[in-house]
């Protein structure tokens, strides 16, 4: 089995260094994330793939910096695109679902559904290595949409015997249980110091991010924004605080 990475050119603050596209060859290729349509990116996609058998090209979650390259390059090699379901940029040929398992060859790939980080997000297990798309990413962490599915996502990752974890941005995790375990006890901690500043006195959203993110560079206020209200939300739903301040 060989695994490759083609980096997009589409680094900024909410992408570190940019989209991982991996290509994953075991008596075919497979293509996972190939990312936004940029014409660069598809040439070295197709540079790096170049006279082998394409299989599949899959996503792990809709997000734009994800998925819309996945119809036309599969068009390109006439093959399946896969994914959980459709979204702005993105229609799968055929969907995928948590224990679908995908042919390679000699390999087959496991479909694991890990919802949190976007309600379509899947991760790929083959041979002990786990593509993470944006559940797990590499260097920091990850916004989130429900927390509670989040959780429980994280959670049934610590179960798995794991040797790496390839993400869809930052480097490769060879220590795939510190990491999963840090990401737990981030989340849990975050969740403590939210409902932290709702008992000091926040009644806004944006009170409780100024507060919790206050060490953190306020061009990244939005978007850690999303993941404070899927902590309220959670926290809402668990009776720890009154519906009636968020």
């Amino acid at each position: 089995m060989r695994i490759e990475r083609v980096l997009a050119p589409n680094a900024g603050p909410f992408t570190g260094p940019g989209t991982n596209t991996w290509l994953l060859d075991a008596s075919g290729v497979v293509v996972i994330d190939p990312g936004p349509i940029i014409a660069s990116h598809r040439s070295a996609i197709e540079s790096a793939v170049g006279d082998r058998r394409v299989l599949a090209v899959l996503v792990t979650h809709t997000h734009s910096d994800h998925a819309p390259l996945a119809n036309p390059l599969a068009h390109h090699y006439e093959v399946e695109a896969l994914g959980y379901g459709p979204g702005d940029e993105f229609e799968p040929d055929r969907l995928l679902a948590d224990g679908d398992t995908v042919g390679l060859g000699v390999e087959r790939l496991t479909v694991i559904h890990t919802p949190g980080h976007a309600l379509d997000h899947l991760c790929f297990l083959v041979d002990r290595v786990l593509f993470t798309g944006d559940h797990i990413i590499g260097g920091s962490s990850s916004m989130i949409e429900d927390a509670g599915a989040y959780m429980a996502s994280l959670t049934r990752l610590q179960g798995m015997d794991l040797v790496r974890l390839l993400p869809g941005h930052g480097p490769e995790i060879d220590e795939p249980g510190a990491v999963i375990d840090w990401y737990v006890a981030h989340r849990r901690q975050r969740e403590e110091e939210i409902l932290a500043a709702v008992q000091s006195g926040a009644t806004t959203l944006q009170e409780v991010v100024e507060e919790v993110y206050r060490a953190v560079d306020p061009a990244l206020h939005p978007l850690a924004a999303r993941s404070v209200q899927a902590h309220l939300e959670k926290l809402v739903k668990e009776g720890r605080i009154s519906s009636e301040l968020f």
